[in-house]
């Protein structure tokens, strides 16, 4: 019998980025609270939010394998998060021109029947060149980033913002890193490369 893989978001991305994997699985809700606690830092919340998710969806189902996961922008520790209009997203973008942003990225991969987890945590950061309002706009009304962390899609024309992407994983920029997704997999004793 194969075990159960359960994604604890509503994410396209993240399931779209799961779904490169073979193995099969099924998406849902963590519905919690992401509010940024007092006094916590970045990673602090990145790694609190992914684990809650994973947390939350695998008490409703204790013997399947849940992944949860969390993204945030930081730009000299101010968190940045989904811009969710297009005056917020060009601000944002302006704001990040000519400056790194570092992308955390917190995966937990548990089953709460037993107690197992496995946690993870990738930093990206972006180097945008510098930008000019008119480009910006442009952008923002071509692609319409305003439900992406930091305002923009590396997989998409948003890779024009910037003069290099540090990373050892590509794929979390997007949303979840696939390189420790397949290995968490493969510990747990989940085949990432399904039947």
């Amino acid at each position: 019998m194969q075990e159960t893989l359960i994604l604890a978001s509503t994410s396209r991305y993240r399931a779209e980025l799961l779904g490169r994997l073979g193995r099969p699985f099924s998406t849902e809700a963590p519905g919690i609270d992401e509010t940024l606690l007092p006094g916590e830092q970045p990673g602090e919340l990145v790694v609190r939010l992914a684990r809650a998710k994973a947390a939350a969806v695998a008490a409703r189902h204790p013997h399947a394998w849940v992944l949860g996961s969390d993204q945030l922008a930081s730009r000299d520790g101010e968190v940045l998060g989904k811009p969710l209009d297009s005056d917020r997203c060009q601000a944002q973008l302006l704001a990040s021109s000519g400056r790194r942003v570092s992308f955390l990225t917190a995966v937990c991969l548990m089953r709460a029947a037993d107690s197992r987890r496995l946690e993870h945590v990738d930093t990206t950061v972006v180097q945008f060149r510098a930008l000019s309002p008119a480009e910006v706009a442009r952008y923002v009304r071509r692609e319409k980033p305003l439900d992406c962390a930091g305002g923009f899609k590396c997989e998409g024309l948003g890779i024009a913002l910037f003069d290099r992407i540090e990373s050892v994983d590509p794929t979390a920029l997007i949303g979840l890193p696939l390189i420790w997704v397949a290995q968490a997999l493969r510990e747990a004793g989940l085949d990432p490369l399904g039947q």
